[in-house]
């Protein structure tokens, strides 16, 4: 089969994020300029640099009540921070609560009973016992092709890495089994890991 995304995949359902798996799950924590907050999954996520440490999400739909985006890049515009939450699969249910298409008014934190904590390096809450956190400063917010498509970029300025996740020095995915995206409706669990090295190595 061949198709051209211009023309319709002719199937019942896009199987485009069906290719394009499993992809990790940033669950973005943000603050706007108000003092309200958000907690939100984007399965458009990932680490794109080492130095300094830089991540990405994109989002793809927008909000009558915020314009041409949704609450997390409206809130990043407004304070140039966020949050990047690992989510573990125990966390599956209350993280897909936070997914609802909720009023900015909605704290998805208390909406999905989730507990906060402050982070340490910038004004922003994060899910409080969450495997790891990335506390990040906005470099770039790209207006990608689409109509309330963007990409946030942001470098770690702080990292928390739950203390039982850290086996023999290694931060060990397998101690709370990420949760990853598939296509459609469909999740997955790391759990199982195997090694590669490099030529020459």
């Amino acid at each position: 089969m061949f198709y051209k995304p211009e023309d319709g995949h002719g199937l019942p359902h896009n199987p485009f994020n069906a290719i394009v798996s499993p992809r990790p799950i940033g669950w973005i924590s943000t603050c706007g300029a108000d003092g309200s907050e958000n907690l939100a999954p984007y399965s458009f996520f990932n680490a794109v640099a080492y130095v300094p440490p830089q991540v990405m999400f994109a989002s793809t739909s927008s909000k009558p009540d915020r314009g041409d985006t949704k609450d997390s890049v409206s809130n990043i515009r407004d304070t140039g921070v966020f949050c990047v939450n690992v989510v573990e699969y125990a966390m599956r249910d209350v993280m897909n609560v936070s997914s609802g298409p909720w009023p900015r008014e909605v704290d998805e934190f208390e909406k999905a009973g989730v507990e906060r904590v402050a982070c340490e390096t910038i004004a922003c809450s994060r899910v409080a016992n969450a495997p790891a956190n990335l506390e990040c400063k906005l470099t770039q917010i790209v207006k990608l092709e689409g109509a309330a498509n963007f990409a946030v970029f942001g470098e770690v300025v702080g990292i928390h890495l739950r203390d039982d996740c850290l086996v023999d020095g290694m931060f060990d995915v397998t101690t709370f089994n990420p949760l990853a995206r598939l296509g459609y409706r469909d999740y997955t669990k790391v759990s199982d890991l195997f090694s590669l090295k490099r030529p020459g190595e």
